[in-house]
Order: structure tokens, then sequence, then C-alpha cells
């Protein structure tokens, strides 16, 4: 899998970009104030490895001097869309899930929950006190609307900007991973509502860094995806190793891809 973000391991983290069009690229860590020219490969991406560095740091990623901007595969956005991206140490998290089968999807009834509506607090975690109530009802999975990050502290979900990273008001990605856990040791499956066919207008730092947006087609919501034009390929790699990213660090059982018809692609191979 291409790396996308951050990949934190033993106080050691490795920072990857993809920006094919760029000469240079400098991440900046902003606790220690420490920057460290990133070194390009073939493909376009930009990588550094950075030794002793804690899970919760907060870093930014300049192209051109004086800009700075989060990282477009940030895995957490704690200030919102416009603040720092931080480092999340992934593996930390004790998982519970081990004798997890998942339900065969025939068997599925789903009921679709608005995590920031759901409960007074808003939060993934409020939502597990309020698990058994739902089996009682004949529920056996939930599908979570859009909870990555988003302008705000509740929202539809569907003008989100950052594809990897939690919604920092719903509890971030340890509150995710929580609320998994609850449902799979309960028997309940959790499936997420992803948005690929767009990006939202606030917070969207995509075009600064590569070519993610074609002029070829259009969306009632923004501009389109480049899928199948000149670049595509880093496009196409931001998105499916999202959707791993969402099975191998969450735990989630399934997704729901919004308005797959608005994915214009005409390439030999699909991207769906």
């Amino acid at each position: 899998m291409t790396s996308y973000g951050t990949h934190y391991l033993s106080n050691n983290c490795l920072f990857s970009v993809w920006a094919p069009l760029k000469e240079e690229m400098t991440l900046h860590l902003l606790s220690s104030n420490r920057l460290f020219p990133m070194h390009k490969n073939e493909d376009g991406y930009f990588n550094v490895e950075v030794e002793k560095i804690q899970p919760n740091e907060q870093y930014v990623y300049s192209c051109v001097k004086g800009e700075h901007y989060p990282d477009p595969a940030s895995h957490f956005q704690p200030e919102g869309v416009f603040g720092p991206s931080q480092v999340v140490d992934h593996h930390s998290f004790v998982w519970n899930d081990q004798e997890w089968q998942g339900i065969p999807f025939k068997e599925l009834i789903l009921y679709e929950v608005h995590v920031g509506t759901f409960t007074l607090e808003g939060t993934f975690e409020a939502i597990i006190p309020l698990l058994d109530d739902l089996l009682e009802t004949g529920i056996n999975a939930l599908q979570l609307m859009p909870v990555n990050q988003f302008p705000g502290s509740r929202d539809w979900g569907y003008d989100g900007t950052f594809h990897y990273a939690v919604q920092n008001s719903y509890g971030g990605p340890d509150g995710l991973k929580r609320l998994v856990n609850a449902c799979h040791q309960k028997g309940i499956a959790v499936f997420l509502d992803v948005v690929y066919n767009h990006v939202g207008p606030e917070g969207n730092y995509l075009e600064k860094f590569a070519p993610y947006f074609t002029d070829r087609y259009g969306t009632p919501w923004g501009e389109a995806m480049n899928m199948d034009g000149e670049w595509a390929d880093g496009v196409r790699e931001y998105y499916s190793n999202n959707v791993l990213y969402w099975y191998e660090m969450y735990h989630l059982d399934g997704l729901r891809c919004d308005a797959i018809h608005m994915i214009f692609d005409t390439s030999a191979v699909h991207f769906w």
C-alpha cells in the first residue's frame, strides 16, 4: 500500500505526501519548531522519516516559502479544517473484537446515524450506552453518516475535506475506534458513509499539492475528481488507499459510497 499521511511506529514516524508537480517540500514540526526537507521519489511522493517523535506531534507542509498547509491525508485535525495536522499512533489502541466475524449482508438491519445529533453530547462515545436499546429493536448494524473532517462542529458531513481524518468534535480517531470496538462486542456491525465524488470548499487544500481535480467534468457540488486524466494514478491511489485505511485502522465492516455516478472515469479500468 502506498504511504499516505503519517505512519507512526515505536517513536519513529514516516511522513509522506503526494505532490508530483512540486520541486521541493518541507515538513514543519510545530511543537519542536523543527524543519525537515523531504525527498521526492519517481512517483511524485515526498517522504521523510523522523526519529524520536511524540504521537501527538502537530505538523504542516510547505511547498512554497511562506505558505504552510495541513496534510491532504491527515489522520487527525484537532483544530478543524484550517488547523495543523496531528500524528496518530493507530497501533496504541487496544482492540477487543478479535472474535468478531461480521454479519452476512442479507441479514443486516441497518440504522443510519448522524453522530452529531443522535445524542445530546454529539459524540461517538455517547452512542455506546444506547447500543442495547438499538439491539432490542432488532438493529444489528450502524451506518454512520460521513465523519471525515468537515468545517464546524455539526454537519451532514457531505462537504468534508480530509478523507483520512475523523471529525474532531465527534471524538476524533480514538472515539470512533471505541464505538466500533463496543459495537463488535455486542454483535453490531459498523458501516461508514464516504464521499469520494467531490470535496467541500472550506479547508480544501488538495489543489495546493497535486492535480486532484479536473475541468473535463462537473458535479452539482463542485469540481470533479481527476480519475482519468494526467496524474490520475495518484488521485486513484489516494482514494483506494482510503478504503483500506478504514478497514485496517478502524475495523469497519463496510462502506456506503455516496453518489458513485458522479465519479467520471473513462480509463481502461474504472475506479470502482
